[in-house]
C-alpha cells in the first residue's frame, strides 16, 4: 500500500514537472534569495543560454532596482506554506541588460525539504505594446477630432455628454469655460427645433433613436437656438461608438449648414419668383395650378384671373424700360395689397399678371373684386417724376370641382377672356384671340 502511494506521488510529481517545464509562463524557485530552479520559459524570458547560466545567482540580479524593495516586502509577508502574494507588476532585467515588464505571483512552498519561494512570471511585453498602441491611437484620434471643422460629441446611455470637440462647442455657441461634460443633452445652453421651427424634445432627437435602437441616423437636419441669440441649422449623423456592445455610447457628428441652407432657399426662391416684382413666376403659377386641378375637392383654387395692363406699351416706348419696370413693381404691390394672403399673385411676363383665388368665393362677389382691382390699377402712378396712368383688362376663368383642363389650357382660356375684356383701341390689330403680340413686354 505504501509502495502504491509512493508510486502515485511520483507520477503526480512527474506530471507537475512536465507541466512546469512546458507552461508558457516563466517559473523560478529561489531559496534564501538564491535561484535554485528555472523552467525553459524563464530561461527565454531572461535571455540566458541555459538554466545553468541562472542557477546559483541572486534573484535580485534579475530584478530592476526600483522593484527590489517592494518585492522583498511582499516576500517577508509570506509566512505560512502555501501563502501567495497578490499579482503584482514589476520590471525584470535580462542578461543583456534590457528591461522586461512582468506580472508576478510568489508562493511560499517546500523545495527539497526546505522552504522556498516559487515565482510565476507572466511577460507583459505584448500587453504593454498593445496599450501603448491604443494610447497612441487615442491621442491621434483626439488630435484629429480636435482639428475638425465638424462638431463631434459622445453621449453615454443615460444621455450625458462624455466629450465634445472644440468645433462642436463653437457651432453650438457654448463658451469654452462652460462646464458641459457630464450634463444631459437637454441641460446644454441651447434649444433645438425641427425643420418647421417646432421645439424638438430630446426624446425625438436622432441620438435618442440611435441609443434606443442601435440604428444609425444620417443627414438629419434640425435647428439650434444658441445662447447668444443666433439660430443655426445643423446636419448631423448619429451612430453607436461600438455597435457590438449593448452598452455602447453614441457618437454624433454635425456640421453648420446655415449658410448653405440659406443659399439653397434663395436659389429655390429665385427659381420660382419673378426677379423684378418678387411675385410668383410662370413656373410656380403653373405648378400651383396643376396642384389645384389635381385636387378632387376643388377647394385649393376656384377662380383664375388674367390681368393685362392697358397703355403700358406707350409708357415703355416713350419713357423707357426703367420707368416701365418701376410701373410694374408698383402694380405688383397694389395687386398683393388688394388680395388676400392665401391668394397667389404672379407675373407671367411683360405686363401680364395672373391671380389664383383660393377657397370658395361667391360668384356674385367676383364682379366687385374685379372692379376693385380695376380701380386699384387705375390710380395714378408716380414714377421718377412722371405721373402715369394705366388701366387693367381682366379675364376670368372659373374651375369646376372635376376639372379636366390642363394648367396651360386654363391659362389660355383666361387669356382669351382677358382679350375680350380689353378695350377695342388696345387690341392688337391683325391678330386673333390667343395670338397677341409680346411687343409690349417690359423686362
Amino acid at each position: 500500500m505504501a509502495e502504491s502511494d509512493a508510486a502515485g506521488a511520483e507520477q503526480l510529481a512527474q506530471r507537475y514537472r512536465s507541466l512546469v517545464e512546458h507552461t508558457p509562463d516563466a517559473i523560478c524557485v529561489h531559496e534564501s534569495g538564491t535561484i535554485v530552479y528555472v523552467n525553459p520559459a524563464m530561461v527565454r524570458l531572461l535571455g540566458a543560454r541555459s538554466a545553468g547560466d541562472l542557477l546559483g545567482l541572486s534573484i535580485t540580479a534579475f530584478v530592476h532596482p526600483d522593484s527590489v524593495p517592494a518585492m522583498l516586502e511582499r516576500i517577508e509577508q509570506l509566512t505560512a506554506e502555501g501563502a501567495a502574494s497578490p499579482p503584482t507588476e514589476m520590471d525584470l532585467v535580462r542578461v543583456d541588460g534590457h528591461t522586461v515588464p512582468v506580472q508576478t505571483v510568489s508562493v511560499l512552498t517546500v523545495w527539497q525539504d526546505e522552504l522556498a519561494y516559487q515565482v510565476v512570471v507572466h511577460d507583459l511585453t505584448a500587453q504593454r505594446a498593445a496599450e501603448a498602441s491604443a494610447r497612441r491611437a487615442e491621442a491621434h484620434f483626439t488630435t484629429v477630432v480636435s482639428q475638425l471643422e465638424e462638431g463631434v460629441l459622445v453621449v453615454d446611455r443615460r444621455g450625458r455628454l462624455e466629450s465634445i470637440n472644440p468645433a462642436g462647442m463653437r457651432i453650438l455657441g457654448i463658451d469654452d469655460s462652460t462646464p458641459v461634460i457630464g450634463r444631459l443633452i437637454d441641460e446644454l445652453p441651447v434649444t433645438m427645433v425641427d425643420r418647421d421651427g417646432t421645439l424638438l424634445p430630446t426624446a425625438r432627437h436622432p441620438m435618442a433613436h440611435t441609443l434606443a435602437t442601435g440604428e444609425a441616423v444620417t443627414q438629419y437636419v434640425f435647428g439650434v437656438a444658441r445662447a447668444d441669440g443666433r439660430q443655426v441649422w445643423l446636419s448631423c449623423n448619429c451612430r453607436l461608438l461600438n455597435p457590438e456592445s449593448p452598452d455602447s455610447s453614441g457618437v454624433s457628428s454635425f456640421a453648420d449648414i446655415t449658410e448653405f441652407r440659406a443659399s439653397r432657399r434663395q436659389l429655390e426662391y429665385q427659381a420660382t419668383h419673378d426677379a423684378l416684382t418678387g411675385l410668383a413666376n410662370r413656373s410656380l403659377i403653373l405648378s400651383q395650378l396643376a396642384t389645384a386641378l389635381a385636387d378632387e375637392g376643388g377647394g385649393l383654387v376656384t377662380t383664375v384671373l388674367f390681368i393685362d395692363l392697358d397703355g403700358f406699351k406707350a409708357i415703355n416706348d416713350t419713357l423707357g424700360h426703367a420707368i416701365g419696370d418701376t410701373v410694374l413693381q408698383i402694380v405688383a404691390q397694389r395687386l398683393q395689397r388688394a388680395l388676400r394672403a392665401e391668394d397667389l399673385v404672379g407675373r407671367l411676363g411683360g405686363d401680364e399678371f395672373l391671380v389664383l383665388l383660393s377657397g370658395h368665393p361667391q360668384r356674385a362677389d367676383l364682379p366687385a373684386l374685379v372692379e376693385r382691382l380695376r380701380v386699384t390699377m387705375a390710380e395714378p402712378i408716380l414714377a421718377r417724376g412722371h405721373r402715369l396712368e394705366v388701366s387693367a383688362s381682366v379675364g376670368i376663368t372659373e374651375l369646376g370641382p372635376h376639372e379636366h383642363r390642363s394648367p396651360e389650357a386654363v391659362l389660355h382660356d383666361a387669356d382669351l377672356a382677358m382679350y375680350r375684356d380689353k378695350p377695342a383701341g388696345h387690341r392688337d390689330v391683325g391678330l386673333g384671340p390667343g395670338r397677341r403680340s409680346n411687343s409690349t413686354h417690359a423686362s
